[in-house]
């Protein structure tokens, strides 16, 4: 039972598992590795959000619980259908002219990234994994404040050289289960080069966890703000877009296709990716 909380923290060194290990060894005849079932090994696999040491943990509940709470009333839900007011529409950023600049600003190394995001957020509670024995560096989830309004941060880490894999996408579900579980706001924020292309993302159900991810987050009750911060290439940027309200940065960019992808489906060469990222209209 302990297993179905929504968050989870453990103690350095605590012995966490389904059988202890002498147990196992009797029944199987084969001893469990060492370190298996302790905290530290759960952590790094996706079981346990945090390890914490004794003298932290009422510090570390007591902000857990606090940014767990939706507002005063039970639900953070507003009105979040017609039109924002006009205090709130947003100004249009001036652009790139040439879309190519825009694709190699998002790839630069010093481009502002997920991580950059929350740490300007200030009181941030960082989730670790799927809590179902997943763990993917491709998506950030975070608990954050915002003015009164707690919420559920999930972040596409925007690593050019890192695609999304099936398990990132779990580990976005689970964010979005607990926001709509806690009643509390959603904000996601698409930054990829695309999904993972290979044989062990085929078999992992990719498609599918892009199609629930959508699905997840469509049939959310609570109020979404998408936020497109960098390059959003094909299904895997698609998954985390809808919401209620969705602003973009100045350099930010979606397309189906990376522009070098499509440039060798039309062309037969990458070559032409910056002629093509035009006429994508990107």
């Amino acid at each position: 039972w302990g297993s179905l909380g929504h968050v989870t923290f453990a103690e350095p060194g605590a012995l966490v598992g389904f059988l202890g290990p002498r147990a196992v060894e009797a029944i199987t005849g084969e001893a469990i590795p060492e370190g298996v079932q302790r905290a530290e090994n759960l952590a790094d696999v996706g079981l346990v959000d945090a390890v914490v040491s004794p003298s932290q943990i009422r510090s570390v509940l007591d902000r857990a619980l606090g940014l767990m709470s939706a507002p005063d009333g039970g639900s953070p839900a507003g009105d979040v259908t017609g039109s924002p007011p006009a205090s709130q529409v947003a100004v249009r950023a001036a652009v790139p002219t040439n879309p190519w600049d825009a694709v190699l600003a998002t790839r630069d190394a010093r481009y502002p990234r997920f991580q950059d995001l929350v740490r300007s957020l200030g009181d941030v509670l960082p989730l670790s994994g799927t809590a179902e024995g997943a763990a993917e560096s491709g998506v950030g989830v975070v608990l954050a404040r915002f003015g009164r309004l707690n919420a559920v941060v999930v972040g596409q880490t925007g690593d050019p050289g890192r695609p999304l894999g099936p398990d990132s996408l779990r580990i976005a579900r689970r964010g979005i289960r607990l926001a709509g579980e806690l009643g509390l706001a959603v904000v996601t924020v698409i930054d990829t080069p695309g999904a993972t292309l290979s044989a062990a993302a085929e078999e992992g159900g990719l498609a599918g966890q892009i199609a629930r991810t959508l699905g997840d987050l469509t049939a959310l009750q609570v109020p979404t703000v998408s936020v497109l911060l960098g390059q959003g290439c094909g299904g895997a940027a698609l998954a985390l877009l809808p919401a209620d309200r969705t602003v973009a940065s100045s350099h930010a960019w979606i397309s189906p296709l990376p522009p070098e992808g499509a440039s060798a489906i039309v062309h037969r060469t990458p070559d032409l990716a910056p002629r093509v990222a035009r006429h994508q209209g990107i």
